[in-house]
């Protein structure tokens, strides 16, 4: 039972106060190797908090935090050696280069000297660097600084990674890159965990979700058994009022769409429901130019978490 409860990354029973303010109390969180875990929750939930206790940098007052069987507590250096951390910003070491910070950082590491200018290389190919590898990182852009950041992270090729916001600047081509590394990463066998405001991002990147507030975790589930839940799809059509008497025909109840095209929205049990409800349309003679979900499953269940918590 000990292998399954602490295999990956785990936490159980986590708790961490500052002063009087306790910004994680109680939260638990499995990350399986593998699989790319997204961290969800509303500012101040206690992500960023839970991400440093995970990485080892912040001691839990309770609670206990496994990294692949390691326990940080006891073995500290063993248990770093096996993540990889990106904080939300670069941090320090403006005045060096890509290239200067990620050769530092494979000497820190303990690499063999003689491979680290590879590693370097290969890394900076990675995130789309090298040509920037000789630019002080200070005169990098914020989504610049974000991928050298991400590359700073991987430098040791470590078994977990921890990301706090990695698409915070990124351009739509850097998200789509990153979605591409953290899948890579992910397939190769190691833990990703990812901490984002971004969630249809992460309907694409993340195969599960623990959702967490006001310090405490509220849900966990897989993006399958999220988007298996009832969802809100949006419907435009060409003629707008047809397919609202359609609808009303059908006995489907609906709302005005909330995008810039006039649309309809209707709350829908099961993806198979979606599907007949669409052929339904269709064979009616409703010309359907656009029909699909509303917004993505983790947005859709984190809203509804919203809307319980009310």
């Amino acid at each position: 039972m000990e292998t399954d409860i602490y295999g990956g990354l785990a936490a159980v029973g986590v708790s961490r106060s500052f002063g009087a303010v306790k910004a994680v109390a109680g939260m638990d969180l499995h990350a399986p190797a593998g699989e790319v875990t997204a961290l969800i929750g509303p500012n101040g939930a206690g992500k960023t908090t839970l991400l440093l206790m995970l990485a080892s940098l912040l001691a839990p007052d309770t609670g206990t935090v496994r990294v692949m069987g390691i326990d940080p507590l006891k073995e500290p250096a063993a248990a770093r050696a096996r993540i990889g951390w990106m904080p939300d910003t670069l941090g320090v070491w403006e005045a060096l280069t890509a290239r200067e910070i990620l050769t530092v950082m494979g000497k820190f590491y303990r690499l063999p000297k003689a491979g680290i200018p590879a590693r370097v290389d290969e890394l900076l190919a990675l995130v789309k660097l090298t040509e920037l590898a000789d630019q002080k990182a200070r005169v990098l852009s914020r989504g610049q600084q974000q991928r050298l950041s991400l590359a700073r992270a991987l430098i040791h090729d470590p078994d977990v990674l921890l990301l706090d916001e990695p698409a915070s600047g990124l351009d739509p081509g850097s998200r789509v890159s990153l979605r591409h590394i953290l899948r890579g990463l992910a397939a190769q066998g190691k833990v990703v965990v990812v901490s984002s405001h971004v969630l249809a991002e992460l309907d694409e990147i993340a195969d599960r979700a623990v959702f967490v507030s006001a310090g405490r975790t509220v849900l966990a589930q897989s993006v399958e058994q999220a988007a298996s839940q009832g969802r809100r799809y949006a419907i435009t059509a060409l003629d707008p009022a047809a397919a609202a008497a359609e609808l009303t025909r059908l006995g489907v109840a609906f709302e005005a769409g909330t995008g810039r095209r006039e649309s309809v929205s209707v709350a829908v049990a099961t993806e198979a429901r979606a599907a007949q409800l669409l052929s339904d349309l269709v064979r009616a003679g409703v010309a359907v130019t656009a029909f699909a979900p509303a917004a993505g499953a983790l947005e859709e269940s984190y809203l509804g978490l919203e809307v319980e918590q009310r």
